[in-house]
């Protein structure tokens, strides 16, 4: 088959080559009728745009780079499904930066957009990649950025989470609710903001109670499960045991878990284990995890639907974004020992 164009797919569409054009450029001005119809004859022909030739009209990359600490955790696969199927739509590739929590790495693949090899940014660290001045205004100075997850101490930019601190104090009132009293945290590295943030929220919940903080039952993980397995161990060897564990993740929380079954534990008759951010294996283990649900596609669908308004010229207001977490009770949280 010859090489077909924008002209040949508007013609088998029935539709105008400018339609065609805005099923590339901007999806959301094309009915979902007529979107649906284009796309169908793209998908039947194979047709691929030009990105080459269009950067050179344009003087854009249509490439948008995601920098992410780690792509293999599990919580960052719905952020990625969602953004890569709407910049896709949106007719932009997405180049994943895994900076193995590598700050210069994040420099790396934030020199992209520096260079012209990606249009934009969004950004799931806690610290800006670019060089910036602190005397002049930051927004001015940064190209087309979201943030999404780890909180940016600037109000200059644009930023998607769920409240981190309500979300982490609601979890532990569920385990004060059933009684607990001696209640543990399983941290992550105290350099990223999410942790900071989580922390704030057990201990806000811990005063609430009246309950004294014990600085003896925070042990820092690593986010892993093995990290969550070593500092069980940890918890495990104090002399007031704890009767609940609050893991600041899910990987974690399955750590504790196994650690203290093997050691000959129940969970949780023994002791009830708490997860944070419902990844998709949070109910397959045994007991399943009770934790914080943070609706992960649809933080990633509004960072790049943020991120695509700002390519296109739109202004976007700076700023925190909280979408809603939920508590999901499962059977590895009980009411207290007694």
């Amino acid at each position: 088959m010859a090489a077909l164009g924008i002209k040949d797919i508007a013609a088998l569409a029935n539709v105008s080559p400018a339609t065609v054009s805005r099923v590339f450029s901007a999806p959301e001005m094309v009915s979902k009728k007529t979107l649906e119809k284009v796309q169908k004859v793209i998908d039947e022909s194979g047709y691929r745009p030009n990105r080459i030739g269009a950067s050179l009209r344009t003087r854009k990359s249509g490439n948008i780079v995601a920098i992410i600490p780690d792509i293999t955790n599990p919580v960052n696969a719905g952020i990625i499904r969602a953004i890569e199927q709407k910049a896709h739509t949106a007719g932009y590739s997405v180049l994943l930066g895994d900076t193995q929590g590598l700050h210069e790495r994040e420099q790396h693949y934030a020199d992209l957009v520096t260079h012209g090899q990606a249009d934009g940014v969004l950004l799931f660290c806690s610290s800006i990649p670019f060089k910036t001045d602190a005397t002049l205004n930051l927004a001015q100075q940064l190209p087309p950025m979201v943030n999404g997850n780890e909180k940016i101490d600037s109000d200059e930019v644009v930023q998607v989470a769920v409240d981190n601190v309500a979300a982490a104090k609601r979890a532990v009132k569920h385990l004060i609710d059933l009684g607990h009293k001696y209640i543990a945290a399983v941290t992550g590295p105290d350099d990223i903001a999410s942790s900071n943030e989580r922390l704030e929220g057990y201990r806000s919940a811990l005063e609430d109670a009246n309950i004294p903080l014990d600085s003896g039952l925070c042990i820092q993980g690593d986010y892993d499960v093995e990290s969550g397995m070593k500092c069980a161990g940890q918890l495990l060897l104090l002399r007031q045991r704890p009767t609940a564990i609050f893991c600041f993740s899910d990987d974690m929380a399955i750590g504790v878990m196994k650690f203290v079954q093997k050691q000959g534990f129940s969970v949780p008759e023994d002791i009830s284990v708490m997860g944070f951010d419902d990844i998709n294996y949070a109910q397959l283990v045994s007991p399943a995890l009770t934790t914080v649900h943070q609706p992960l596609e649809e933080i990633g669908g509004l960072c790049i639907e943020l991120l695509l308004k700002q390519l296109k010229g739109e202004y976007v207001e700076p700023g925190r974004r909280f979408l809603p977490f939920e508590l999901k009770v499962r059977g590895s949280t009980g009411p207290a020992p007694t």
